[in-house]
């Protein structure tokens, strides 16, 4: 009697630990997906809304000018990214991941709700683009921690067999933030006067980051730890190490990781700006589709992105995630050309079904590079490996893009450039994956 007792409530006990991981899991994934969605809701509003703040901050300049200093100052948003990213991964490595991450979403938010307050031109003269390029620099900051600390915080807590999926919510995340920005600035197009628009709405997007970005704080410091951070710390005291370092054994010890992962991030950051965030931009200027079906072509490859991210994350399980890779990069390599080729049609139904087959390639390779990103690197240094690698690739290569690819156009002439701008990132990301090893049925490194 007393041992078949024992058993029903061991079993009882079980579910109820299960029951507390599942809880546990539900919220790491909804406080990882709210701190991503408040930073790409911003870039996306500031990305959708380009050409207006172009002319509230830069008014003295021509449009096309005044255009490429907006992109410029996006792009310099970037250059404290590789900083940020050793600050916040030494933080969160040495810390804890939920301490990093809930200071992060905290300025993040501040910084974003900023700029909804920020004077123009016309009031403060160049102190207004000053401040933006300043607010702009502390956002970049607060933004190199998000995506990889996002991403090994769920990483650590996933199951084994379903780390792909789980992490695939972060990339998701980035995108339903796109997607609700490019609804967001249609709806303001839609609904408010042109006046109206360029005096105060577009300052609107801006401002809803405060309510999204403290209930992720919230949610973010009433969270555990993860549980490999957690067995991590416990070794460590058990051998009585107070002198980890993470940062110094990353660039010694894991610089064949580091590289990789700088490699294969290179196509994730300039696919990602330059067709779900600089692609709206490019319709209107320089093919010349009107600003309403641009957004509409946009916001239907970002919905493509979000509803694939997830299926690609969870073959990434079964498949591996060195074949995702390589594949995303060998689709890119061969469609990108025909692709931006096609753009030049006039039938929106032909730009939706382009955008749609960007929107697939891309989630193919996105829905994987988290979960491989973190794979790659062990407990002690995977935030800070994650955030380093990652941020490199996104400051040299991808916040440069929509610049870059605007500069282009202008030096060229040809309205193609930006397809040989992608072109180069997919045969460097191919190249880096071809040189690293399958990660996926394995647990995650100690």
């Amino acid at each position: 009697m007393s041992t078949v007792s024992s058993t029903i409530s061991l079993t009882a006990e079980q579910q109820l630990e299960l029951s507390s991981e599942r809880k546990a899991l539900r919220r790491a994934a909804t406080a990882s997906f709210l701190g991503n969605f408040v930073e790409w809701f911003d870039y996306a509003a500031y990305g959708y809304l380009a050409t207006i703040i172009a002319l509230t901050f830069f008014p003295q300049t021509d449009a096309a000018t005044g255009l490429l200093a907006t992109f410029a100052v996006f792009a310099l948003s970037f250059i404290v990214r590789p900083i940020g990213g050793l600050v916040w991964g030494h933080f969160g490595d040495k810390y804890g991941r939920r301490s990093a991450l809930a200071w992060s979403i905290l300025i993040m938010t501040v910084s974003t709700f900023c700029i909804g307050l920020l004077p123009g031109y016309n009031h403060i003269g160049l102190w207004a683009p000053a401040l933006l390029l300043l607010i702009r620099l502390v956002q970049g900051f607060s933004a190199s921690g998000e995506y990889a600390g996002a991403s090994a915080f769920l990483a650590e807590y996933a199951p084994q067999g379903k780390r792909g999926f789980y992490t695939s919510i972060v990339p998701a995340s980035t995108a339903a933030g796109l997607l609700f920005g490019a609804i967001f600035v249609a709806g303001l197009h839609a609904l408010m006067t042109v006046e109206n628009l360029h005096d105060w709405g577009w300052r609107l997007p801006f401002l809803l980051a405060a309510p999204f970005g403290l209930v992720g704080r919230y949610i973010r410091v009433s969270l555990q730890d993860s549980p490999k951070f957690l067995e991590m710390e416990k070794r460590l005291e058990a051998k009585e190490c107070a002198t980890h370092a993470p940062i110094r054994e990353l660039l010694t010890v894991h610089r064949r990781a580091v590289v990789i992962g700088i490699g294969v991030t290179c196509l994730n950051a300039v696919a990602f700006y330059l067709l779900l965030s600089y692609m709206p931009t490019y319709l209107s200027t320089e093919m010349g589709m009107s600003e309403s079906d641009s957004f509409i072509a946009s916001t239907v490859s970002l919905a493509t992105y979000i509803g694939l991210i997830f299926l690609m994350g969870k073959l990434s399980d079964r498949y591996g995630r060195k074949t995702m890779l390589v594949a995303a990069s060998v689709l890119f390599l061969l469609l990108t050309f025909p692709l931006f080729g096609m753009l030049g049609n006039p039938s929106l139904v032909v730009i939706l079904m382009i955008q749609i087959a960007f929107g697939a390639i891309l989630a193919m390779n996105d829905g994987t590079l988290p979960c491989f990103l973190a794979e790659i690197f062990p407990t002690r240094v995977r935030f800070s490996g994650f955030a380093f690698s990652f941020n490199i690739a996104n400051a040299v290569f991808g916040g440069t893009a929509p610049f870059i690819a605007t500069w282009l156009i202008q030096l060229t002439g040809n309205k193609m450039a930006p397809a040989w701008y992608l072109l180069a990132a997919a045969a460097v990301a191919l190249i880096a994956m071809l040189a690293s090893r399958e990660t996926a049925y394995k647990a995650l490194q100690d």
